[in-house]
């Protein structure tokens, strides 16, 4: 075999192996969401926004802050070959606020079959998460465009 057959073959393989690396599904994940040791240093009852803002930071550019909760939200991504993005998952951690600035409930929420549950709960007293914002947020998955999140 002469070397040009040889340097044909391994180009051949190489491009064997890029096109079956294209049809494998890529995944990303987009916003912030605080992880469970983070969240467990904040005791419903005691911890501010301050104090909340200090241990977990403050939401990624698709959270939503208001007067009586911080919401954060990721959401994972799939991409396949040459078809557009799509939103496979979203997730919305709520942490509500008292009149007094201090933390009330810490909720986590998620989509199954269509509809907003509840994925963990810390609650001192009746949920002050507000469900219009919650199925803005979460959305239809099918809803929102991955290219509205990438750069």
């Amino acid at each position: 075999m002469s070397g040009m057959q040889l340097r044909f073959g391994r180009s051949i393989a190489v491009l064997c192996i890029l096109a079956l690396a294209a049809c494998s599904p890529q995944f990303r994940n987009h916003g912030y969401m605080p992880n469970e040791d983070d969240l467990s240093t904040i005791t419903v009852g005691v911890d501010t926004r301050a104090t909340v803002e200090q241990a977990v930071g403050a939401p990624a550019i698709s959270g939503v802050t208001t007067d009586s909760a911080t919401y954060y939200v990721q959401s994972r991504v799939r991409q396949f070959a040459w078809q557009q993005p799509e939103v496979v998952e979203r997730q919305v951690l709520a942490i509500s606020y008292d009149s007094a600035g201090v933390v009330s409930n810490i909720e986590r929420f998620g989509l199954a079959d269509g509809q907003i549950v509840p994925i963990s709960r810390r609650i001192t007293g009746t949920s002050g998460t507000s469900e219009s914002i919650l199925r803005r947020l979460i959305g239809n998955i099918g809803g929102f465009r991955a290219s509205d999140f990438l750069e």
